[in-house]
C-alpha cells in the first residue's frame, strides 16, 4: 500500500502516519488572483472600500487561516508553523489583487496546504470586503509555485 494513502485497506478514510519520516526544514509558496473591474481595484488603492483595509484584513485572514487548516481540511495534519506570510498587490494589468502565502515549519509533513488555504482565504476576504461593489468578480489561478523540503525534495512551477 502506498505509504501516503489517505485509505485503509478496507477503502476507509484515515490520517496517513508520519511518524516514521524526518523531521526537516519545510516551505511552500502558493499563489492566487482576484480579479476585478478597474474601478472595484480604485476602491482598494484609493482607500475608497467601505468596509475598510480591505489588503489589511485579508492578510490578517490568510494568516488566520493557515493556522486553522487543519481545522477545515479534514485529512490534514496539525501542524506548528514557523513563519506565515501573506502578501497582496494590487495588479492594474489584471485588474484585481495578485496573493502570495509563504509557509514555513520545521515538521514531519509539508505546508503545501497551509499556503494554499492561506491564498484561498484572503482572496475570499477581499471578495467579501469588495462584493457590494462589484458581485462579478473571480479567483483565479490558486497554485501551488514552490515547496521545499521533505522526501520528495524540491518542486517549482
Amino acid at each position: 500500500m502506498n505509504p501516503l494513502n489517505h485509505f485503509d485497506d478496507q477503502g476507509h478514510a484515515h490520517m496517513v502516519d508520519v511518524s516514521d519520516k524526518a523531521v526537516t526544514d519545510r516551505v511552500a509558496v502558493a499563489e492566487g488572483v482576484v480579479r476585478m473591474a478597474p474601478e472595484t481595484l480604485a476602491l482598494i488603492t484609493e482607500g475608497r472600500a467601505k468596509k475598510g483595509d480591505v489588503l489589511g484584513v485579508a492578510r490578517l485572514a490568510g494568516i488566520m487561516a493557515a493556522k486553522r487548516t487543519a481545522d477545515l481540511i479534514p485529512l490534514c495534519h496539525p501542524l506548528a508553523l514557523t513563519r506565515v506570510a501573506v502578501d497582496l498587490t494590487p495588479d492594474a494589468t489584471l485588474p484585481g489583487v495578485r496573493v502570495t502565502a509563504t509557509v514555513k515549519t520545521s515538521g514531519l509533513t509539508g505546508v503545501e496546504m497551509e499556503a494554499l488555504t492561506a491564498v484561498s482565504v484572503a482572496c475570499l476576504t477581499v471578495y467579501d470586503m469588495l462584493k457590494a461593489a462589484q458581485k462579478s468578480m473571480q479567483i483565479d489561478g490558486i497554485r501551488l509555485i514552490r515547496k521545499d523540503g521533505g522526501k520528495s525534495g524540491h518542486y517549482e512551477v
